[in-house]
């Protein structure tokens, strides 16, 4: 399995050759580096992610001892206290009761007034890009709109926002494979801090409420079932996390794809009713979420091989979404492409709250660079990042012709 390397700058620059790869081989592999079981084919992934065999923790059921795992360093605790409250890594019934809470506050209703909001931004950030003659597309656009929507939607004020950025890309290092010790003690640093910021905020809204976010989480309640304070800072933290990271690289991941798509691209400029097909595929072309984990709670048996109890899963988003048993053509860019079960947002009990707010946001950006920018083009070849499961590139530098 020399080619799916997820350490080597090439397999990042295309990892599609190595799903397909893997793709042949089977439904499902073990890879020794890491210790997991690759899953690779779309059909495979998508029953998995809705398997209650499977969990994105085992502690609701099993001790660490018990699961055949050893317990996270005692230096790890601020991340995992942080990261392990929020729905995300829960499983029902603590996901269930905080999901339907956290659902009250962020409804649809609330998505939706934001738009005015998204929409205006986007286009004074895109004015900003046109005025200097282009910029640096990730640091001038993608970056600065999801963090200014979910910061306006939480109630951060403007002047706190530029924390926001830096904490939220220091925790997510530790979703990597095999992250490094320093990439740990930066993610725990940035959750004591974010922890601390948000006690702060949550404080304040008690006292003074707000029609926001943040007061909304704090008013949600069921039968005077309520978040902990723990449950309403994690939940802040996963919206703020998944927001950037997802939005971010969708749009870097997405312009990059058409800049060397130029036929798909003058096709998307000259008919903008394609925007809402366009982010669809883009999303799939080159996923921003290359890879989710699951442990094995039961054994499971796929294709014959049994995967025992207490293993981990990798379910490969990315692969998924270039599955030629479901994409025709998958790896060709096609912008109209209408029959897109593409699965960048997840499945099951764990589907993404906030994808009508992603698909929001990436709209709005791409409506205002097609509208504001027709002559964007790329200036140089971008760097990736050095990191497989949140795929993105270091800059995109664009100029206005």
């Amino acid at each position: 399995m020399a080619a799916f390397d997820p350490w080597d700058p090439a397999f990042l620059a295309d990892p599609c050759p190595a799903y397909a790869e893997l793709r042949a081989r089977g439904r499902v592999i073990h890879y020794e580096p890491t210790d997991q079981w690759l899953v690779p084919h779309h059909a495979d992934v998508s029953a998995l992610l809705r398997d209650r065999r499977l969990g994105r923790t085992y502690r609701h059921r099993f001790t660490h001892e018990e699961f055949g795992r050893t317990a996270p360093p005692p230096a790890h605790e601020p991340f995992h206290t942080l990261n392990d409250h929020g729905m995300l890594e829960l499983e029902p019934p603590d996901h269930t009761r905080i999901r339907r809470l956290v659902s009250k506050a962020f409804t649809p209703r609330t998505v939706e007034r934001l738009k005015p909001y998204v929409e205006r931004l986007a286009g004074e950030l895109v004015d900003r890009l046109v005025t200097a003659g282009g910029g640096d597309l990730l640091t001038d656009v993608a970056e600065p709109l999801p963090v200014a929507v979910i910061a306006e939607m939480l109630g951060v004020p403007e002047a706190d926002r530029p924390l926001l950025r830096p904490w939220s890309a220091d925790i997510c290092g530790m979703y990597e494979l095999n992250p490094s010790p320093e990439t740990a003690d930066r993610a725990v640093r940035a959750s004591v801090e974010f922890t601390a910021y948000l006690r702060e905020l949550i404080a304040a809204r008690r006292t003074e409420p707000g029609d926001d976010l943040i007061s909304g989480l704090i008013a949600a309640h069921d039968d005077e079932d309520r978040l902990t304070e723990q449950e309403m800072i994690s939940t802040a933290v996963l919206l703020l996390n998944a927001g950037h990271e997802a939005t971010v690289n969708a749009t870097v991941n997405g312009w990059y794809a058409l800049f060397r798509n130029p036929g798909q691209l003058a096709a998307l400029r000259a008919d903008h009713s394609l925007i809402p097909t366009a982010v669809e595929e883009l999303m799939r072309y080159d996923t921003p979420l290359q890879l989710f984990e699951r442990w094995v709670l039961d054994d499971i048996e796929i294709d014959g091989t049994v995967v025992p109890r207490g293993a981990e899963v990798a379910l490969l988003f990315g692969s998924a979404n270039h599955d030629p048993a479901v994409f025709r053509e998958p790896g060709r860019l096609d912008l109209a492409r209408e029959d897109n079960p593409h699965i960048s947002f997840s499945a099951g009990i764990h589907y993404c709250l906030g994808a009508p707010l992603a698909r929001m946001e990436l709209t709005a950006s791409m409506n205002a660079l097609l509208r504001k920018a027709p002559t964007l083009s790329l200036v140089t070849e971008p760097d990736r990042k050095p990191n497989f499961v949140i795929r993105g590139l270091e800059g995109l530098r664009v100029v206005v012709v």
